[in-house]
C-alpha cells in the first residue's frame, strides 16, 4: 500500500460517495482499454524487498526511522513495523545480463544500508519471518510513525470488530488472538512486477498464477512465527488471518477474505479490478478531486486514484497494478507470494525462474490453465506453503489421455518446468549466462531438496540437540543465517547447524 494517505475518521456519506467515484474509475479504465489508450510493450520488471532490522542478538530492532535517515535515499522507504523498511529497485528490461546487473545494484543498495544501520547498532537481514519475533514486538505501539498505516489498522480493526485470531498448524500449533493488523508486519516478502499489454494481461496473469506453488517450494523461508515451528511458508496463513476484516460468522457465510488466491481463472484485467468493487467493502474512502471520465473524454490519462488506493488494501498473490510512467497508463502484474532471502543470489534466481517461467507458460499453444481446475492450482499453492520443497501437486499429464496427476514438486519443476523457464528466458532475449547460472541455482534447491525453510528447520533442530533452549536456538538460528547470507553463497550450499561460535550481523564488508 505504497500510497500517501492522510485523513482522519469516515463519515456515513464517505463510502457511498466512494463506491460511486470507485465505478467511475472502472467505467474509464474501461475506456482506455476499449480505446487502446495503454502502453507499448516494453518488457519492463521491477523488484521490491521488504527486509528485517535486527540487533547483533538476532532480536528486531524497532529503528527504521532512525536507520532511513541515515540511508536519505529515497530508493529506500517504511514499512508497516518499526522492524521493516522496503527497498525498491528502479524497473529494467527483461534482456541482457539484466539479472547480474540487478544482483550488483541490490548488494550495491543492501551493503550500504546495513553500514547506517550498524550506526545504530543493527543490521538488515533478508528472510521470510525473523525467528526471533514475538508476539510482545508486534503491538500497535511499535507500528511506523506514518499516517496511513495507523488509518488502514483503525479501519480493519473497525470492519472485524473483535480481535484478530491467528490459529495456524503445522509441524506445531500456535493459536493466539491480536488487537491489531501489526502480525503482519512479520511477513517479509519480495514483489516481482511485470509491465503487460492488456491483450497479454489475462494470459500473464493466470501463468502467474499456476507458478505460485512452484514459487513457494522452492522458495520457503518462513517456517517459524512466535516460536513455533508452523508451515514451510507461514506468511501466506499469517498475512490472511492478520488483516482478516470477517468475524467467524462472515467466514462460514463464505465471504472472500482480502487475503485472496482468487477463485477463476480470467480473460481481461477488467475481471480482476471489477470483483475489487463488486466484493470488497472500502477500507479507506478517500475521494480525490479528479473526475476521471472528463480527463479520459478530454484525451488525458486518469491517475484512478480511487481504483488504485482500493486495489492497494486486496492482498491477492498476483495483484493486477494500474499506473502511469510518461503520462502514459500501463499495467503491471505483481507477484507477492515469495518471502524475502536467503541471500541477494537466491532473491535473484527466484525471479528468474517466475520472469522465464511466466512467459513461457502465457505463451504455450494449450496453456496449463485450460488443463487444470482452478481449485487444483490454489490447492497446490496451499500445498507448497505447508511442505515446502517436500510438496506433492496436481499437474495435468502428459499424453492423449490428459486428465491430471500428483507428482512430487521437485521433480516437476526439474523435469519440466525448469526446461520452461530456460525456454521464457530465451524468449525474453536474457544471455545464456545469466540464465544457466540463476536457473542452475534453483536446479540445484531441488536436486539436495533444500531451500530457506528447510535449512531454518535443520538448524534449529540441530541447536535443540546440542542443548540450546528454544529461544536460545532461534536466535542461535537467525545470527547463523545473517552471517551464511552476508556471505552471499545460496542457500543450498549452507552447511546445515551452527559453528563454534556465531558471529555478529553484518552486511558492510560486502560493500
Amino acid at each position: 500500500m505504497g500510497e500517501k494517505v492522510v485523513a482522519g475518521q469516515f463519515d456515513l456519506s464517505d463510502r457511498q460517495r466512494y463506491r460511486e467515484k470507485l465505478q467511475k474509475c472502472l467505467t474509464g479504465l474501461e475506456r482506455l482499454l476499449r480505446e487502446k489508450r495503454f502502453d507499448r510493450p516494453k518488457n519492463l520488471m521491477g523488484v521490491e524487498i521488504e527486509l528485517n532490522l535486527a540487533g547483533p542478538d538476532g532480536m528486531p530492532k524497532m529503528l527504521n526511522g532512525q536507520v532511513l535517515e541515515r540511508i536519505a535515499s529515497r530508493d529506500f522507504q517504511t514499512e508497516l513495523a518499526m522492524f521493516n523498511l522496503e527497498v525498491n529497485i528502479a524497473p529494467h528490461r527483461l534482456g541482457g545480463r539484466v539479472f547480474d546487473r540487478l544482483a550488483e545494484e541490490l548488494r550495491i543498495s543492501l551493503a550500504y544500508a546495513d553500514r547506517k544501520a550498524g550506526e545504530v547498532d543493527a543490521g538488515i537481514v533478508m528472510i521470510g519471518i525473523l525467528p526471533t519475533l514475538d508476539r510482545d514486538h508486534l503491538v500497535s505501539a511499535n507500528l511506523s510513525e506514518v499516517d496511513r498505516y495507523t488509518l488502514l489498522n483503525d479501519q480493519i480493526v473497525a470492519a472485524r470488530g473483535e480481535d484478530f485470531r491467528l490459529d495456524i498448524e503445522g509441524v506445531e500449533h500456535l493459536v493466539c488472538t491480536s488487537k491489531s493488523i501489526v502480525p503482519e508486519a512479520a511477513c517479509t516478502s519480495v514483489q516481482l512486477h511485470l509491465q503487460v499489454t492488456p491483450a497479454r494481461f489475462a494470459d500473464v496473469w493466470n501463468a502467474a498464477q499456476v507458478a505460485t506453488a512452484a514459487q513457494i517450494a522452492v522458495g520457503a523461508n518462513s517456517p517459524f512465527l512466535f516460536g513455533r515451528e508452523l508451515w514451510r511458508e507461514s506468511r501466506p496463513p499469517l498475512f490472511l488471518q492478520s488483516t482478516d476484516t470477517r468475524p467467524p460468522e462472515l467466514q462460514a457465510q463464505g465471504v472472500r477474505p482480502r487475503t485472496w488466491f482468487g477463485e477463476r481463472w480470467i480473460s481481461s484485467a477488467q475481471e480482476l479490478f471489477e470483483e475489487n468493487l463488486r466484493y470488497f467493502p472500502a477500507l479507506l474512502p478517500i475521494c480525490d478531486d479528479e473526475e476521471p471520465l472528463d480527463v479520459v473524454a478530454a484525451g488525458g490519462t486518469p491517475g484512478l486514484a480511487e481504483l488504485v488506493l482500493h486495489n492497494g488494501t486486496i492482498y491477492r498473490w498476483n495483484r493486477p497494478v494500474y499506473g502511469i510512467a510518461d503520462g502514459v497508463p500501463h499495467l503491471r502484474v505483481e507477484n507477492r507470494v515469495l518471502p524475502a532471502g536467503p541471500t541477494i543470489t537466491d532473491v535473484i534466481a527466484n525471479a528468474a525462474f517466475y520472469y522465464g517461467l511466466v512467459r513461457a507458460l502465457a505463451e504455450e499453444s494449450r496453456p496449463v490453465w485450460t488443463r487444470l481446475p482452478f481449485a487444483a492450482a490454489e490447492a497446490n499453492f496451499d500445498t507448497a506453503c505447508r511442505y515446502g520443497i517436500d510438496a506433492r501437486f496436481v499437474w495435468p499429464r502428459r499424453g492423449r489421455y490428459g486428465g491430471t496427476g500428483v507428482v512430487d514438486a521437485v521433480t516437476l519443476i526439474r523435469d519440466e518446468l525448469l526446461p520452461l523457464a530456460a525456454a521464457g528466458l530465451d524468449a525474453w532475449g536474457v544471455e545464456a549466462a545469466d540464465r544457466d547460472l540463476y536457473l542452475g541455482v534453483i536446479e540445484e534447491r531441488c536436486r539436495r531438496r533444500v531451500n530457506g525453510a528447510s535449512w531454518q528447520a535443520a538448524t534449529f533442530h540441530r541447536a535443540l540437540e546440542q542443548g540450546l533452549n528454544r529461544d536460545g536456538a532461534l536466535a542461535a538460528t537467525t545470527r547463523r543465517y545473517a552471517e551464511l547470507m552476508h556471505v552471499g553463497e545460496p542457500v543450498h550450499t549452507w552447511p546445515v547447524g551452527l559453528p563454534e561460535r556465531v558471529a555478529p550481523l553484518g552486511f558492510a564488508d560486502l560493500g
